[in-house]
């Protein structure tokens, strides 16, 4: 049968199993703006970290005459306010009306190599390079000729440990200066380890000459003020039970003091309240919440790591699983031997077609797995023979080896780029 004009052969049910968008839009909802709980937001106040903006804001204060401040370096783990901080900040400086510096954001993740961070810088005032087809050499000219004309720049790396050829950008950038006559660069680094400079080349270290800053994990208290400013802003009066708001701080103080972690658990506490047709957000959603939260965190977290980096974790994972092939360790349970990591690694590399690195890299990619939050590390102590490292995942090793065995199947996985 073919359908009239009028669909008169679909009953009342099918047609109603397709809302339209002014449908859709005119449901009442317990949000009133999502966009409050995004980890791209900036709110005009940053609980806990006002200290810290104004110790940014100090540092690059001279700039505003024309100065060059120092390079800064800010670390600390992912969540704790870097990024918020310092978009924050930049805000402030880009609203000065007299003002003989700038400040350019790159994002790392995204421009994550000498070229495409020189292109990136050049761009902003360069139309004509979007097209691309510039080399390096005619960009970094570029570079010197914007400066020339008394610019003065501040270059804000977020996430720079992503940057593949990182001693090749901080030298090249921080060299600027010894080739103008007028402007200057200088450099703000974020990171989310405290030891990415350890990997430096000497020339890369002696050219910083660096101010630090560490951000530390928020604890129960903080993450409670945060959501508490979120929720006014997310969420319709009265919604979120006092409960819910325990809980999520609870877990996300106990496990990581992310606050990016309790704001995703919170939105996704919500929309699970949304689809039960709930009224209120308790503990219930919450709980209901955090498995999903965390299959998402630990996916995000993992697909940014270099393949061998990808390859130890899936090693541990699968150890984690099989269980040791060595007599148990007493108190340390859930820790296995590195020797047998190392195995299970090198079994991971001939499984997803890599060559695996020496007992040397992989002790590298185990720090740098610790220092992310995803491994722990202790050294054995008595009734144990020798003096070796103990390793413990931090995830589930299930969910972890789903995702790598996912990212490497449909090509995700970045070179590590390491020999």
């Amino acid at each position: 049968m073919k359908p009239n004009k009028n669909n008169e052969i679909y009953s009342d049910e099918e047609r109603k199993s397709s809302p339209s968008f002014q449908e859709l839009l005119s449901r009442e909802t317990i949000f009133s703006d999502l966009n409050a709980l995004s980890p791209h937001f900036v709110p005009d106040i940053l609980p806990h970290r006002e200290e810290h903006i104004t110790t940014i804001m100090k540092h690059i204060a001279p700039a505003i005459k024309g100065m060059r401040p120092n390079n800064l370096f800010i670390y600390g783990k992912s969540g704790t306010g870097k990024t918020c901080s310092v978009k924050k900040v930049i805000r402030k400086f880009n609203e000065l009306e007299k003002n003989k510096s700038k400040i350019e954001y790159v994002n790392c993740r995204a421009y994550n190599s000498r070229y495409r961070i020189i292109q990136r810088i050049v761009q902003k005032t360069n139309p004509e390079v979007v097209r691309g087809g510039f080399g390096l050499t005619y960009l970094y000219e570029k570079l010197i000729s914007i400066l020339n004309e008394g610019e003065n720049i501040i270059i804000v790396l977020d996430e720079i440990d992503m940057v593949k050829d990182l001693d090749d950008v901080l030298y090249t950038l921080t060299r600027l200066n010894d080739e103008t006559d007028k402007g200057a660069v200088s450099l703000i680094g974020v990171s989310n380890r405290t030891d990415f400079k350890k990997n430096l080349e000497e020339g890369s270290m002696s050219s910083l000459n660096e101010t630090e800053i560490v951000f530390t994990p928020y604890n129960a208290e903080q993450i409670k003020n945060i959501l508490k400013q979120r929720i006014k802003l997310a969420f319709a009066e009265g919604v979120v039970d006092e409960s819910a708001i325990n809980l999520t701080s609870a877990i996300t103080s106990s496990e990581n003091g992310d606050a990016r972690y309790a704001l995703k658990l919170l939105a996704r506490a919500g929309h699970t309240a949304e689809e039960k047709g709930l009224k209120k957000i308790t503990d219930v959603e919450v709980k209901i919440a955090r498995k999903n939260v965390e299959e998402e965190i630990i996916k995000e977290t993992i697909s940014t790591l270099p393949d061998h980096q990808q390859l130890a974790l899936y090693g541990i994972a699968r150890v984690s699983i099989i269980g040791s092939k060595y007599r148990k360790l007493g108190e340390t349970e859930g820790f296995f031997f590195s020797g047998e990591i190392y195995e299970e690694y090198v079994n991971a590399c001939n499984q997803f077609g890599r060559k695996p690195r020496s007992g040397r890299w992989h002790q590298e990619y185990l720090g740098d797995l610790e220092s992310l939050g995803m491994i722990t590390m202790i050294y054995s102590g008595k009734g144990i023979r020798g003096h070796t490292k103990l390793i413990k995942i931090g995830y589930s090793p299930e969910v972890v080896i789903k995702v790598i065995e996912k990212n490497f199947k449909l090509g995700l996985v970045q070179d590590s780029g390491d020999e």
